[in-house]
């Protein structure tokens, strides 16, 4: 036995391979009978020494001519790819009575594939999986074994006519048994330099769930811990669990199904948290579906500042930002609905409090579709101390003729009930526009019995020809006898407080605009939000206006913030006192491509100005390196008028495929401070446990076993793990995912003949996106009989008892390329069906593992 080292550079090109290559490219001038059936010419092989009367050829005369046996394909169905897959494919005579591979596909694929099945009369088979489907007319199989595809091509009468986008309910997989936990740790030191007490601040968030089938339970607790030193120094912490439920959908009704608790549509009634059982469409499992409304919450920080995030009086989002404008994107919402109350806390201690409108409109429906939520639970609210008082909600929204659409619902407790009313339609370029009415009943604890009315336009429009879009408008106006259904849940409860304390809500108007500009002009983003309130006189009114251009790369922002809200006036005893607050701020952002290449980096300077506090002023640099640019990193100072003095900071976030970790250092002249954060997720699957970064909703895992170290690509800082795992963070479900392997990134010893997965995940699913790799020695191998003959041309390689089932076929002289080949094993080689067509052999390979190596042996007889 002889092996060496080789280079891909000193392989010999055969013969075999110049003459197909020859033939390829003959020019069909040449060709003196365009029916002339071809012929490839068994004597070639005798250049080599070998007997060209062992192997019969007569299969490759045809175009497309392969061995049958099963091939890992892509499938395309006119020109669309519907999955990749094995497929069994076998010999068949086709219409021009020659025989051609086809493949072997059930009346269940067809169907899945859009065929109409029903429409045809099939011959009967003895193997059901093998169906002779070209009794269609016009329909066909090409099978292009060079790029492993499989082609199907059908008449558009033989098949459905689906909606664009949409997907086979039998292609949607419900994932892979897992138990998950999404995790993020966030903290701060903070050193008072003004004397106070030092104060360290912890936040845990914990999303823990189960995958079994299509049932996903689900859990979001979180516990955060405040410390102060000093002589007055105190400790505190606390636990809070957001939610628990368990959810799986329900095919045949395009809905889910919850356990537990969660929170009604916001759709009609305003969003109620909830413990109990819900019954609700499912939008995205309808094609071309629309979309949920996310909230994004733009503010301005005069200081290094903390910003809290409450929804429904839940903590949903805590972390510190910078001096100057700053836009988060990344919360987790508990619900359909709830405003987003908005804390900023400042180094010195005073804070900004404003309000983030959160509600999604009414979706008009199209002609004939429906949607609607049914539930019966008991009330759960923030506070400990309110009654969980059983009630149950039912909405239903219907599309009509014409663009209209209604919708109608009723909510019912012993102590509340409401009927609702609405009628939404389509204005075609007039925009979209609703209109409802609410009539209540309700009783307070302690109270008597009132009865009122509400009232709400809503209205969305894109105006395309001027850049306007309307995303949000609304008006409400409610009678003084109107309550909503939370409004009086939360009076009973097992403390002595007074429904007095609740607010009667009289007026709420919001808008959410955004104006593009002329053509480099930019865009404005206007939002704005409006109450007062019938029993207490309140006002509260919060403003935000934003412009947004780019001029040569140099990208620029104005920004301005007015918040207003009243409280009562404890020095006179009578009226109200009015706080109000305009911040402003300047930013500008330039690139340093020229300086730092590949790896994005920006100069920046940012001016703050408030009509309370001074103005600060600050330079900063930022941008990412690495080489997925998964570290981002960011330098600033700054200076503040009025004596506030210098403040700065520095910055740094690692998007590891393993999770994600940040850290930093700010100051100012009240306080210096450090901040930490850890976030990520751990999955355990019956192929072990892998880590990753923090996971959406739906999930996908991607499977390459022993290929270690490959990125995904679209996936920042994801890779593959020792075993050749990894979590792709976020998938969208019912839908086609691709997820494709970097194959710059593979080892020398690795290769994944198909490198894009499909999967179709469900909601919440881990779906496993699998790749067969083959990981192990790369050989090219001479094969010889033991009469000295070469192995003949087409044989057929097999490694005995491998994990992979890939087989390797015997070129010109003997020679194979084989893969995946481990340290020792045996080859099984075969070239017909008698028993001296047939031989085996051992080998033995250096344990280096790089490179291709050259190996020369005898095939006994076996």
């Amino acid at each position: 036995m002889k092996t060496k080292q080789t280079d891909l550079r000193s392989w010999r090109i055969s013969k075999v391979a110049c003459f197909i290559a020859a033939q390829l490219v003959l020019p069909i001038e040449f060709m003196t009978d365009a029916d002339a059936r071809q012929t490839f010419n068994p004597e070639l092989l005798e250049l080599n020494g070998t007997d060209s009367a062992q192997v019969d050829l007569s299969l490759f005369d045809e175009s497309g001519g392969q061995l049958p046996g099963r091939y890992r394909v892509d499938i395309f169905m006119n020109n669309e790819k519907v999955e990749t897959r094995e497929v069994d494919f076998r010999m068949q005579k086709g219409n021009d009575g020659k025989e051609h591979l086809f493949p072997c596909l059930s009346m269940e694929d067809l169907s899945r594939y859009g065929v109409l099945v029903s429409k045809f009369s099939f011959p009967v088979q003895q193997n059901s999986t093998c169906v002779d489907f070209s009794v269609i007319p016009q329909a066909r199989s090409d099978f292009n074994f060079l790029g492993q595809q499989l082609l199907l091509s059908f008449p558009q009468t033989a098949v459905s006519s689906a909606a664009r986008g949409w997907v086979d309910p039998v292609l949607w997989d419900e994932g892979i048994p897992a138990l998950m936990l999404n995790y993020s740790a966030s903290g701060s030191y903070t050193n008072n330099k003004t004397g106070d007490s030092d104060s360290d601040n912890q936040y845990v968030n914990l999303r823990p769930g189960i995958n079994i089938g299509p049932w996903r339970l689900r859990n979001y607790t979180t516990w955060n811990r405040t410390s102060s030193s000093g002589r007055y120094g105190t400790t505190s912490s606390n636990w809070d669990t957001v939610y628990t439920y368990a959810q799986r959908n329900i095919k045949s009704l395009n809905s889910q199904l919850t356990l537990g608790d969660s929170s009604t549509s916001a759709d009609i009634f305003d969003s109620v948290s909830f413990r109990g059982v819900q019954l609700a469409t499912d939008d995205e499992m309808m094609p071309e579906s629309l979309r949920g409304y996310a909230p994004v919450v733009r503010g301005i920080a005069r200081t290094n500042a903390h910003v809290t995030i409450r929804q429904n009086g839940y903590i949903i989002y805590e972390n510190s930002v910078s001096p100057g404008a700053f836009e988060i994107t990344d919360m987790y919402p508990t619900g359909g609905g709830g405003d987003l109350y908005v804390t900023i806390k400042e180094s010195d201690g005073s804070e900004q409090q404003m309000v983030v409108p959160f509600a999604s409109l009414p979706v008009l429906q199209r002609e004939g579709k429906a949607k609607y939520t049914l539930t019966t639970a008991v009330y759960r609210s923030y506070d400990s101390g309110v009654d969980k008082t059983p009630f149950s909600q039912g909405t239903f929204i219907y599309g009509l003729p014409a663009g209209i659409t209604g919708y109608g619902g009723g909510q019912f407790a012993s102590k509340y009930q409401s009927l609702a009313l609405g009628i939404g339609k389509n204005m075609g370029g007039l925009g979209a526009v609703s209109l409802d009415m609410t009539q209540a009943w309700s009783r307070m604890k302690d109270e008597a019995r009132e009865n009122g009315r509400a009232f709400r336009a809503r209205y969305s429009k894109n105006f395309v020809e001027s850049g306007t879009n309307f995303s949000i408008a609304g008006y409400r106006y409610a009678t003084e006898g109107y309550w909503d259904l939370e409004d009086v849940l939360e009076t009973y409860r097992d403390d002595n407080r007074s429904a007095l304390f609740t607010e009667r809500r009289r007026h709420r108007a919001e808008l959410t605009v955004n104006q593009s500009l002329w053509k480099a002009g930019g865009s404005l983003a206007l939002s704005a939000v409006r109450e007062d309130y019938w029993n207490t006189n309140r006002k509260m009114e919060s403003w935000s206006l934003s412009y947004n251009n780019n001029v040569q790369s140099v990208s620029f922002s104005l920004n301005y913030t007015f918040n207003k809200n009243s409280t009562p006036n404890t020095s006179s005893g009578s009226g109200r006192t009015y706080d109000k607050d305009h911040l402003f701020a300047l930013s500008v952002s330039v690139p340093l491509s020229t300086l730092f290449g590949e790896h994005p980096a920006y100069a920046s300077y940012m001016l703050n100005t408030s009509k309370k506090g001074n103005t600060t002023q600050f330079v900063g640099l930022n941008g990412s390196i690495l080489e997925d640019n998964n570290l981002s990193w960011s330098v600033m100072e700054g200076y503040g008028s009025q004596g506030e003095g210098n403040t700065g900071g520095v910055n740094a976030d690692w998007r590891a495929s393993h999770g994600e970790l940040s850290g930093g250092y700010d100051y100012d002249r009240y306080s210096q401070r450090i901040n930490y954060g850890l976030a990520g997720s751990i999955v355990a699957h019956r192929n072990g446990v892998t880590f990753g970064q923090p996971l959406g909703e739906t999930v996908a895992l991607v499977a390459a076993p022993g290929a270690e170290d490959v990125r995904v690509i679209g996936q920042t800082g994801v890779k593959t793990d020792w075993a050749g795992y990894a979590l792709v963070p976020y998938a969208s479900p019912y839908r086609k995912n691709d997820i494709t392997l970097d194959t710059q990134t593979f080892g020398d010893d690795t290769e994944v003949p198909v490198t894009t997965s499909t999967v179709v995940p469900t909601r919440g699913a881990v779906v496993r996106a699998g790749y067969q790799t083959s990981v192990g020695h790369r050989v090219l191998m001479h094969l010889t009989q033991s009469n000295g003959k070469a192995v003949p041309f087409g044989a057929l390689v097999t490694l005995v008892n491998g994990n992979s089932q890939q087989s390797f076929i015997v070129g010109d002289n003997g020679q194979v390329y084989l893969s995946g080949l481990p340290d020792s094993g045996e080859l099984r080689v075969r070239w017909g069906s008698d028993p001296d067509e047939q031989c085996r052999l051992n080998y033995t390979l250096m344990e280096k593992r790089s490179g291709i190596k050259t190996l020369s042996d005898v095939c006994r007889p076996g």
